[in-house]
């Protein structure tokens, strides 16, 4: 039996079957569509993998077509012609390109986008959301014309797989404040998901007031037994240490048994290049927009193209040759026409496939659906940088000739280098063809079809690209009106790990603290008892804090204004650095609110230490408002790290004042304060509970892009403990109570020396010598930044003031429950300060001589 009719009767998704206990229940065409692979991935260990998609599986170039051609006349049934005029088809990178634009050749009347994860260079964003189980995430909204998604009509979303809805949930939450609709049609080659994310789904179209349709080829569930993610992660880690014969030797570029050097054959290390004469004004895909007119002129040029194709391919004329047509990763839909006219015109066996970013284990076994890989670098220049890029089941199939198609910015020296893409494929092929179709460049230069929102300067182009600010009840618990935030919502990514992981890659130089999240501290019963009592007691003192740096702002605004060129009527727009510094923005507008009846801005911004502000943020703010009329604002100062970091960042930025108002200046940092007093603010107690349910920014290359904002999660499963609203209204319902003693404070101060003296600083020098740290990062003061070390880093010890009462109480206990020491000092300037391991692996040690432990 040949190794194709051992395919042809052995499902591809037998051998993870039978080793995980994973399998398909539902229509009986399942099992045809799809077969199962392996991957490294947090959430999901295993691979749907379509026989129908044309990008992981060569298959014929009409089957694939056909597949998205059916679905899109059953949408266009389903909506009727006039509907169907109306409608927008938005098809998902890089997977769904090629299907979404075939839905839309099938619907007919309608014109089609797909999202990328290439940004464009002047194009503007008209949006963008996550992908929750995918490796690389963010997904980018560049239409030519900016009106495209703004009708109302039908949008037709279309993606591979419909698995658990969080990817089109994202996206309609995102286009529907812009461009809201009342109808969204969903499609894909199989629906596999739960009943409780089919609930979750229709939840959610109700809640919109909109209605949505699934049309979908097949439609079951994924079986999955207890424990099937981290079996599958032992079985990928076993296999990639070990390794399969044709995915082992590719990856070291060593022929596999059946390349054609294995069989005595030639290996051609030289593309035939040919000119296609693609129609000029044509885009080579929907990544800015496809209309029906862009379709008539393309399906007039396809067979001129492939009979140059045709011409150009060396194959045997003796036998039907096996030809290869391989697209190039969101380039799926200009191949996949040129393969399907070759069809016509060449008698040959012409299978079509498309390289991916995304890596999967390859196992050279009938019952798998990855036979082999071929790995080689990036081509295209990618904005997230290098890194490796991967063409399957293409080495050891026995082609006689592969058809590389790749468009302009693709065709690159890395292309055609001893290692790339072209060298990899003659390794196994003795004919390689390669055909290049320009990248479309969108003409941007005329903004009629838009809103005129430039005023012809970069940075004015760059805040149009921005989003609008994510606002509550959709991201965070917060009401609407109270913050802005100015990030961008990573909740369907995962970022936690371990804190005895993210200490040691952090303090080994291997990662960024902002490169990934500590899992949320859930508070035990007694540490929540602890929390609401300190609130209680603390509660007229905070909103005394409140209303002082409030007043000190409204004050000193006219000032700052007069400073710079323009005089207007003072305004203040809060900003406060996420998270810490936001609900003390949010205080600080509703005490503004209480006592003078203004209604403030608010927003909420990402600074990282080390990585500096959201220069993106910065421009949206600039683009929005006077820069003269923003005022930061943070919880609280340690050592000035965040004030030293602010100012450096702002040199860039004209027209910012780099002065910050906190609630507490202990470290004796800044200008603008409630008090210099350290003293427990009961929001540096817990972490998202009392912060609108966001997590501490995410700053990381794959997932923010260089025209986005920094990320953030929503911990909307979190609710249930919830505190940030209580915390608010526990505050302000002490306002009324301290006026006075605000406005003989404010007084006192208004006429009082208040430079900074940089005392924490000093403090906090001393304190990293005298303890053998030699690192000032890790010295963290005061009560706020010692609970976050407990909270979210390893510990060494905690230094107490001598003396200090009920302000340590939760410090007292965190440190109990972590077994990290306590030691009361004298002569400290802060109420206590927390030292994290200064040289922690997971097998250190604290002081006491024991292992560290996490929470």
């Amino acid at each position: 039996m040949t190794k194709e009719e051992t395919v042809s009767v052995v499902w591809s998704g037998t051998w993870v079957a039978e080793r995980l206990g994973v399998g398909l229940a539902g229509d009986e065409t399942l099992s045809g569509l799809l077969g199962l692979a392996l991957r490294r991935n947090p959430k999901r260990a295993h691979l749907l993998v379509s026989n129908v998609l044309g990008k992981h599986v060569p298959q014929s170039p009409a089957v694939v077509y056909d597949a998205g051609y059916r679905l899109g006349r059953r949408v266009r049934d389903l909506l009727g012609d006039a509907e169907a005029a109306r409608a927008v088809v938005l098809g998902y990178a890089e997977t769904a390109t090629g299907l979404g634009h075939s839905v839309a050749d099938g619907l007919g009347l309608a014109p089609y986008l797909h999202s990328t994860r290439r940004p464009v260079e002047g194009v503007p964003r008209a949006g963008g959301f996550e992908e929750s189980h995918s490796h690389a995430t963010s997904h980018l909204l560049l239409p030519e014309n900016p009106r495209l998604l703004a009708g109302a009509g039908p949008l037709v979303l279309v993606d591979d797989e419909f698995s658990t809805g969080n990817t089109v949930l994202n996206t309609i939450r995102d286009l529907h404040e812009r461009y809201p609709r009342d109808r969204y049609v969903i499609v894909a080659l199989v629906d596999m998901r739960s009943e409780r994310d089919r609930s979750r789904l229709t939840e959610f179209a109700e809640e919109l007031g909109a209605r949505v349709d699934l049309v979908a080829l097949a439609s079951g569930t994924v079986k999955l037994p207890e424990g099937v993610l981290e079996k599958g992660r032992a079985l990928v880690a076993e296999h990639e240490a070990g390794g399969d014969p044709v995915a082992a030797a590719d990856a070291a570029g060593h022929m596999v048994p059946g390349a054609p050097e294995a069989a005595g054959q030639s290996v051609a290390h030289a593309a035939v290049r040919v000119e296609l004469d693609w129609p000029a004004g044509v885009p080579d895909g929907g990544r800015h927009g496809f209309t029906p007119d862009h379709r008539e002129q393309l399906e007039a040029a396809l067979p001129g193209m492939a009979a140059r194709l045709a011409e150009a391919l060396r194959v045997p004329a003796t036998s039907r040759p096996r030809v290869l047509v391989l697209g190039f990763e969101e380039l799926m839909y200009a191949p996949l026409r040129l393969a399907t006219a070759l069809e016509q015109v060449l008698d040959a066996d012409v299978r079509y496939s498309t390289t991916t970013r995304s890596p999967v284990l390859a196992v050279d076994d009938p019952g798998y659906a990855i036979r082999s890989r071929l790995v080689f670098p990036a081509h295209d220049a990618p904005a997230d940088g290098p890194g490796e890029r991967y063409a399957y089941n293409v080495a050891g199939a026995g082609f006689d000739a592969v058809v590389a198609v790749v468009d302009s910015a693709a065709d690159t020296p890395r292309l055609h280098a001893p290692d790339g893409l072209l060298a990899r494929l003659a390794e196994h092929t003795p004919h390689v063809v390669l055909a290049v179709v320009p990248s479309y460049v969108p003409d941007v230069s005329d903004a009629s079809d838009g809103p005129d929102v430039s005023d012809g300067s970069d940075e004015s182009e760059r805040a149009f690209m921005l989003p609008e600010p994510l606002r509550g009840p959709a991201f965070s618990s917060y009401a609407p009106e109270d913050v802005g935030w100015l990030l961008q919502d990573l909740s369907d990514v995962e970022l936690e790990a371990p804190t005895e992981e993210r200490e040691e890659a952090i303090q080994s130089g291997g990662a960024h603290y902002a490169e990934s999240l500590p899992v949320e501290y859930q508070p035990s019963a007694q540490y929540q008892e602890l929390f609401k009592a300190a609130l209680e007691t603390s509660a007229a003192r905070i909103a005394r804090a409140v209303g002082t740096v409030t007043e000190t702002v409204l004050a000193e605004l006219p000032q700052r204004l007069r400073r710079g060129s323009d005089a207007h009527e003072p305004r203040p727009v809060l900003v406060s650095l996420a998270r810490a510094g936001t609900p003390v923005g949010v205080l600080m507008r509703r005490w503004a609110q209480h006592r003078h009846g203004l209604d403030l801005p608010h927003y909420a911004v990402s600074i990282v230490r080390g990585r500096g502000i959201d220069t993106n943020a910065l421009r949206w703010l600039k683009e929005h408002h006077d820069p003269a009329d923003v005022v930061f604002v943070d919880g609280w100062t340690g050592k000035g790290a965040i004030t030293r970091e602010l100012a450096d960042a702002l040199k860039e930025f004209e027209g910012f004042d780099p002065e910050i108002a906190v609630l507490a200046d202990p470290g004796g940092c800044v200008r603008t304060y409630g008090t210099r007093e350290d003293f427990l603010i009961p929001s540096a107690c817990l972490n998202s509970t009392v912060s609108g349910l966001i997590s501490r920014t995410v700053l990381r290359a794959d997932l923010v892009g260089p025209h986005d904002f920094h990320g953030a999660k929503f911990y909307r499963e979190l609710a249930d403990g919830d505190v940030s609203q209580h915390f608010l209204d526990t505050v302000a319902a002490r306002f009324d109570e301290v006026v006075d003693a605000v406005d003989a404070e404010v007084k006192e101060l208004l006429s009082a020396d208040r430079a900074p003296t940089w005392e924490g600083w000093a403090a906090v020098e001393r304190i990293s010598e005298e303890y053998g740290i030699h690192d000032v990062n890790l010295v963290k003061p005061g009560v706020g930044e010692t609970t976050r070390v407990l909270l979210r880093r390893v510990p060494w010890k905690i230094l107490a003031k001598r003396g200090a009462g009920a302000d340590l109480l939760h410090v007292r206990l965190l440190a109990e429950q972590r077994g990290v020491p306590v030691e009361e000092v004298d002569e400290l300037p802060y109420t206590c300060v927390g030292l994290i391991h200064p040289q922690y692996t997971r097998g250190a040690t604290g002081a006491d001589g024991k292992a560290v432990s996490a929470l």
